[in-house]
Order: structure tokens, then sequence, then C-alpha cells
């Protein structure tokens, strides 16, 4: 096989691998994402449990990544302190490590059972929850796959003429093996990815145990840079964290790095088989990396700090008026006044997204500023509303084809239902804050997961709508109308449990029984405006009779 060949193959088996790991991560966040965001909020405070917390998080997004920007951003919300988020990141890349060593072992069966089992749940059930389960088994089956390619891709190598130049010259001086792996990491934009990949080149004995370390030491670097790098346009507070990971993991691969080549260290310690060695200095390394960081987290957030603020100077406090796209002058041109529409009305979509975000974590975190910022997107939300029904009744005015007119009554109808679902928030939900506030409530944990898991599944749906309202997709309108009967289901489950525990006597389900409930109706109402989006795209379709979905 020429060299090409091999090359292509390769990269073939490592576009897969990623593709893999992308998989089970967006299963894990559409079907666990809010519920996981939920309870991260309890247990980040204590050190230890921040630790086992990101390392679990990483091991379910299967990227310390994803892992490391979720945190952030709670850090930049003000939901934990910088200095907890940093110990949730180190823990983080310490699960990222066992990822790694779990996809070492061999795992051949497992690749079909977790596809055919996957697929099978995919394309046999409607459910949103159990879909993104088979997706997520598939994406594991696909992952355990492209190892098995990447072992037999490189197999040829062994014969190659180059490759012992190449690695005896990178043997030779590693400083340049060292940011070469750093690269090649951030071009995968995954941590795992590389150091699997030099495990399996170390396993057909084509890299030796003192490069491999130096390598893995670079797809640390390279790691930590990656979710700094993607951060940079996020507000400040919530780049910091990223950056105090990089500072310390950044540092921490240096200093091994000249302890390596200035002491040489006994890594056949470390295992019996090079391919060992390497997770395992992989492991030590992460694992050493935030025993050491948690002491010192502190004054490195402290810096990362100083850093952000330095590189991002605070802005003038002046005023600045909202954009709109509803440009005046595209009033007589309605296709292009309906794009413009389309594009306020989506901004409406982010507002109400961002709503059903924070009124669930004021749930958690309440304080009078959140309150009044949240009151201050639903002025925005009406703002909006009355623009937009203020554009599309003046672009009525020019002649429109039957299509163009269904389509500006669908957004008109759109607008007011999401204008419905700001003043839920505000004006109930928000009520329950505050009510819950004042009297120093807490709900119990099984019902605090209800919440939770209601909550997640009304803001999942919330994404297929605005999906919908975009794309017009049949398909995906179909679904967004059978989750509404699922979330009936959980309505009356959640009732009948709520109702037990106030039979047993719980003292937190007495206080909070009416908060429960009514938090549930609201999100439930709220779920139902937004199923209703999905109406004219069904009936379109001929898809929708008079009084539920047809059957297909």
């Amino acid at each position: 096989m020429t060299g090409s060949l091999v090359l292509l193959n390769l990269a073939g088996a490592v576009a897969l691998l990623l593709w893999a790991t992308r998989m089970v991560r967006t299963g894990v966040e559409r079907a666990y994402g809010d519920l996981l965001r939920h309870r991260l909020r309890r247990i980040l405070r204590n050190p230890v449990s921040a630790v086992f917390a990101g390392a679990g998080l990483a091991v379910a997004l299967q990227s310390a990544t994803a892992t490391s920007l979720l945190i952030g951003s709670f850090a930049g919300a003000g939901i934990i302190s910088g200095t907890a988020g940093l110990i949730t990141v180190l823990g983080a890349d310490v699960g990222s490590a066992m990822v790694v060593k779990l996809l070492s072992f061999d795992l051949a069966l497992l690749a079909p059972m977790c596809l055919v089992a996957g697929t099978a749940m995919f394309l046999t059930t409607a459910a949103r929850k159990w879909r993104q389960i088979g997706r997520i088994l598939i994406g594991v089956g696909l992952l355990i796959l492209s190892l098995q390619m990447i072992g037999h891709a490189s197999e040829p190598l062994r014969d190659s003429r180059l490759l012992p130049v190449v690695v005896g010259y990178l043997a030779g001086d590693p400083v340049t093996a060292f940011i070469i792996a750093a690269v090649v990491t951030w071009l995968f934009h995954s941590s795992v990815a590389a150091v699997l990949l030099v495990a399996a080149l170390a396993a057909r004995g084509l890299v030796p145990a003192e490069l491999g370390v130096v390598l893995v030491l670079g797809a640390n670097l390279g790691g930590c840079a990656i979710a700094a790098v993607l951060s940079r346009a996020s507000p400040p507070a919530s780049r910091t964290v990223p950056i105090g990971n990089l500072i310390l993991r950044g540092t921490g691969s240096v200093v091994v790095l000249a302890g390596i080549v200035l002491l040489d260290p006994p890594i056949h310690l470390l295992g019996e088989t090079v391919p060992a060695q390497l997770i395992h200095a992989h492991i030590l390394f992460n694992a050493a990396l935030a025993l050491a960081g948690i002491p010192i987290a502190g004054p490195i957030h402290a810096l990362a700090t100083r850093l952000v603020g330095a590189a991002t100077p605070e802005a003038p406090n002046i005023a600045v008026a909202e954009l709109s796209a509803l440009n005046e002058k595209a009033l007589d041109k309605p296709a292009q006044a309906l794009a413009n529409a389309t594009r306020e009305v989506v901004r409406v979509c982010e507002t109400i997204e961002v709503m059903l975000k924070r009124v669930m974590e004021l749930y958690v975190h309440a304080d009078a500023e959140g309150i009044r910022s949240l009151a201050t997107l639903d002025d925005r939300v009406d703002r909006s509303h009355a623009a937009i029904k203020l554009y599309l009744a003046r672009m009525t005015v020019h002649p429109l084809s039957e299509d163009e007119a269904l389509r500006c009554q669908e957004l008109i109808g759109a607008c007011v239902k999401l204008e419905q679902v700001g003043d839920i928030v505000v004006r109930n939900m928000l009520v329950h804050v505050q009510k819950k506030l004042d009297r120093g409530l807490e709900f119990t944990e099984e019902g605090w997961r209800e919440l939770a898991e209601f909550h997640a599944s009304v803001a999942a749906n919330a994404r297929l709508a605005f999906n919908v309202l975009v794309s017009r997709d049949a398909e995906t309108a179909r679904q967004l109308v059978l989750e509404k009967d699922r979330l009936r289901d959980m309505e009356k489950s959640s009732s009948q449990n709520h109702f037990a525990r106030l039979r047993d006597g719980t003292v937190r389900s007495l206080e909070t029984s009416s908060i429960h409930l009514d938090t549930i109706r609201d999100l439930k109402q709220i779920n139902s405006l937004l199923a209703s989006i999905a109406y004219p795209v069904l009936e379109d379709q001929g898809l929708l009779r008079e009084s539920r979905l047809r059957a297909g």
C-alpha cells in the first residue's frame, strides 16, 4: 500500500473517531444537558465534589473542552465562583484521561452490539429521550470501530522506511515533538482523539515510550488551548476558567517535559506495554495536576481574571439602541420583508430561550438583580412583538401571493405565542421564585429532579419549535406535537409522585406544594404554546386533523 493510501485511511479513521465523539456528546447534551446543569450547580461548591463532578461530566460528554466551556459559562453567569469552576475543569481533565483508559480495552464485541441497539432505538421510537440514547449508543459503537480502523490503517507503517527517520528525529528533539503534538491536538479539537492515536501507533511499535510521553504532554497542552481559544468571543467573566486551565495545565505540561528531558524517569514502571505506559502517564499527569491545583486554584483564577481584564478593556457606559432587522425600505418587496420579519422573530426566540434558562437558575439561586434582569428581557420581547406586528401589517398593504400571506399570518401567530410565553415566565414563574426566596423554601431532591426533567424537556421542545419556525420541516413539526403528548404523561406522573410525598408527610413537599404544582402547570402551558407553532406546517402538509395529529 502506498504512503498516500495509508495516510488517507488513517485520516478517515481519525475523522470517524472525531465524529463518533461528537455524536456521543450531542446525544448526552440533548437527553440530559439541562438536568446535568441543574445538578451541577448544587455540588460545585465543594472542591472535592467539584473534581468528581467535572470528571463525571467529561466522561458523559466525552470531552473536557465541552466541560470547560460549560463551566466557564456558569462562572460568567455568577452561578458558581471562578475558583470552583477551575477546580471542576481540572477534574474534567482527569475524566477525559479515564475515557482514554476505558477505550484502550478490547471492546471489539461491544461495537456491533452498540450499533444494533442504538440504531433500533433511534429508528423505532419517536420519544426524544430514547432517540438520543440511541444516538449515544451509535456514537459509542462508531468510536470503538474507529479505534479498530486506526490500528488497521497504521499497520503498513511498520514497513515504512521514512517513519523511523521521522520518529528518530522527534525522539532526539522533544521540544519539537511536544509542539507538533499540541498543534495536532488543536487541529483534532480533541485531546482524547490525539492520545488514542499516539497509543494506537505505540501499540504497533511505531512510537517508543519516551517519545510517546512527550507527545501525550503536548496533547495536554493542545487540549487545554482549545477551550481558551473557542471562548475568545465570550464575555470576560466566562473566559477566566478556560484561560486559568490553560495557565495551570500548560505550565504543568512544560514543567513535566523539562523533568523528563533532564531526569530521564523510569517510564517502564507505569505499565507492561508501551500503550499502557502512555495512557497511565496521561492519567497520572492529570490526577497530579488536579491535586496540586486545588490549593492554588484561587491565585491562578485571579491571574486569569487580570489577563482577561487587560485584554478586554471595559466598554464605556453608553446606551446602545437595539438593532432591528425590520427594514422599512423592504416593505414593498414581500419576500425580502418576510425574511426580515423572520430574522426578527428568531431574535425573539433567542430571548425566550434565555428567559426559560434563567428562570430555572433563579429557582436555585435567586436574587433581586436576577429577577429584575429577567423582567427586562420580557420588556424587550414585548417591544419586538409590537414592532413585528406593525411591520407585517404595513407589509400587507402591498399585493401578496397566497404563500406570502400564509407566511405572514404564521409569523404573527408565532410572535403572539412567544409574547405569551414571556408573560408566563415573568408574571407566573417569577412570582414563584420570589415566593420561594421570601419564605426560604427548598424543594425535596425528588421534587426538584422532576421539575428539572420537566423543564429540560420543555427547553428541548422550545428549540424544536424555533427550528420549525425557520425550516418549516414537517418531520420536526410532527415530533414537536408528539412531545406534547409525552409532556402530558410526565405531568400526570409528577403530580402523582408529588401527592405521594404529601401523603407521606414530607415537610419540604408540604411547604413547596403550591410552587411545585404551579411551576409544572406553567411549564406545560409554555410547551403547549410552543407546540402550536408546528400546527401551520402540519396543516399545510395535510398532517393535521381537526382534533389531533394524523397517524403516519
